[in-house]
């Protein structure tokens, strides 16, 4: 076993701060924000390897995570994001080999995961911030590194004579770019197909005015002239924001045991047993916010805001630091009315920055929790808020159920459950394929779309939300128990490789975008060829990386 994956600790921790950013550094000058990387060596998240060239683990992306994450709520006023290294000749030699060799394989794929995600937001708070990335490549830039220069809108190259970029993953080490650099290349750059192919393997890279033709990276600039040269880009690209006050991003509330997690509107609680994990989210207990102006001055308190926070948290958490957990169980508790209050004041004005932001952070949770490999089961019971975005929660699972009588032991009570669709389970919160998720369940049935969109704003009984799709079952008081526990064990039952397999094919319909191509086609074949003996075994070439000795390749191709 190797020294990596022995010491894997139990909690990997997604809490950080710039003042205690260990490998990056972030400052704003006005409407220019700049992040440079300087990766400390010894700085690994996991002891075995040395972070050598700015090369990166999960450690150095969850800082990245969290400043652009920061730059969109405590920074409005920034129009342009730099991205450049601070160290001389090297911009980043992308990820860490001697972590990807020693990691199991669920590393890896959180790794891949994540570092998609974070590429993603960045590429987010372009199109939906007015916050532009520029990428002032200032030195040798390989791998995912050059990747991370993909994730920008813009990519300057300093023109030295040495310094390139390049994909090295399929001659070097036997794998492929796993965050995006293929796809990016061909799909976001236009880069020719021809060309692709020579670029992708050549292990030396293309530098200078080749990069330039080949569209690899938008200009060059001479060592003396780069510095000005990033400046001025970088203002122009900023332009003219209004002026904005951001909100700070406070610690979130979060208490952790050996039996679950909690924060104050969200909840999970493990059966390790049943490899299995209950996450309930909390509806808001106080009266919405009178108007966008109360939005603000609750900043991060705000019901919606912490919510998604605690819940994107939450999946992180989960996805990292408890893999056996295949099952995850989606319950809400609270008031249906009051969730679609709450929403209405930050989704009604989305020319107000803060309602912006909040909207498309919701948006992108979502999305990670579509991403998430894990069976996902929504149970709609009596006293659930299953209504409007959190709606979504249930449209995102794999199976829906909703219980069709009173609660479970108390049958005296008249309380019954329902779902409430809203305007935002219309598109305000898109997957990755572009399409909403009622759009993808109900995929190329307009009709019975635009009758469900005239079902909006009212509680949809169990019978009806049956009636309608909009669940799988609807049991009633007698048979739910052992319903959800042989829907629980089935899960339990079965291959969680192919569960993964088939739950990812179900829930992507309809067009391909340049993110379902990234998470599906690319990562996926990514963690595979990973897992290869040509890649991972004893004679792989990730395993002989940097020994002197060529690695030994099995040669079918099938």
């Amino acid at each position: 076993m190797s020294a990596m994956t022995a010491a894997t600790p139990r909690e990997v921790s997604f809490d950080r701060h710039p003042d205690r950013y260990r490998h990056w550094t972030l400052s704003v000058d006005g409407p220019v924000a700049r992040l440079e990387l300087d990766v400390d060596e010894e700085g690994g998240l996991f002891p075995g390897y040395q972070l050598k060239l700015n090369s990166y683990d999960l450690g150095v992306d969850i800082e990245l995570h969290d400043a652009v994450q920061r730059l969109r709520f405590e920074h409005p006023e920034v129009g342009a994001v730099v991205v450049t290294s601070a160290k001389e000749n090297v911009f980043c030699a992308g990820a860490n080999i001697r972590m990807l060799a020693a990691s199991a394989p669920e590393q890896k794929v959180n790794f891949c995961k994540f570092t998609n995600e974070t590429r993603n937001a960045m590429e987010d708070a372009t199109e939906h911030s007015g916050q532009v990335y520029l990428a002032a490549v200032n030195g040798s830039c390989a791998g995912g590194g050059y990747e991370l220069a993909l994730a920008c809108a813009k990519i300057i190259l300093i023109d030295d004579n040495s310094s390139t970029v390049a994909l090295p993953e399929v001659p070097l080490l036997g794998v492929l770019p796993g965050t995006g650099g293929l796809t990016r290349v061909v799909d976001k750059r236009r880069v020719r197909r021809d060309r692709a192919d020579v670029f992708a393997t050549r292990s030396d890279g293309v530098k200078g005015r080749t990069a330039v033709d080949w569209r690899l990276v938008d200009e060059l600039a001479p060592r003396r002239d780069f510095a000005d040269t990033v400046r001025r880009r970088a203002r122009e690209l900023a332009g003219a924001k209004p002026a904005a006050t951001g909100i700070e991003l406070t610690p979130l509330r979060r208490t952790a045991t050996a039996d679950g997690l909690a924060y104050d509107h969200v909840r999970a609680e493990f059966d390790r047993a049943a490899g299995a994990v209950t996450i309930t989210v909390r509806g808001p207990a106080g009266e919405a916010p009178a108007d966008v102006a109360a939005v603000h001055e609750q900043g991060a308190g705000g019901w919606l805001l912490a919510m998604t926070r605690e819940l994107d948290d939450v999946i992180l958490r989960l996805r990292t630091n408890e893999p056996e957990l295949g099952t995850w169980l989606l319950r809400t508790e609270g008031s249906a009315d009051s969730v679609l209050a709450h929403e209405e004041v930050v989704l009604a004005c989305p020319d107000d920055w803060l309602c912006n932001e909040i909207a498309h952070f919701a948006k992108r949770t979502l999305k990670r929790l579509d991403v998430t490999s894990r069976s996902l089961i929504a149970l709609v019971e009596p006293g659930s808020c299953f209504a409007g975005v959190l709606l979504e929660l249930a449209l995102a699972a794999d199976r829906q159920y909703i219980l069709d009588g009173p609660p479970v032991g108390d049958e005296t009570s008249a309380q019954r459950a329902a779902i409430t669709l809203s305007e935002a389970n219309f598109g305000r919160f898109p997957m990755g394929n572009g399409l909403s998720r009622l759009a993808s369940r109900f995929y190329g049935e307009t009709e019975h779309l635009d009758w469900l969109a005239r079902e909006r704003n009212r509680p949809i009984p169990p019978k009806e939300a049956a009636e309608l799709g909009l669940v799988t079952d609807a049991p009633d008081d007698l048979d739910w128990a052992d319903e959800i526990r042989i829907v629980v064990e089935g899960r339990a039952a079965l291959s969680p490789d192919a569960l993964t397999g088939m739950e990812a094919n179900h829930r992507f319909v309809g067009p391909e975008t340049l993110e379902t191509k990234i998470f599906g086609r690319l990562t996926a074949w990514q963690n595979w060829i990973f897992s290869r003996p040509n890649a991972s075994g004893s004679e792989g070439a990730l395993r002989r990386y940097g020994t002197g000795r060529k690695a030994v390749f099995d040669r079918k191709r099938v």
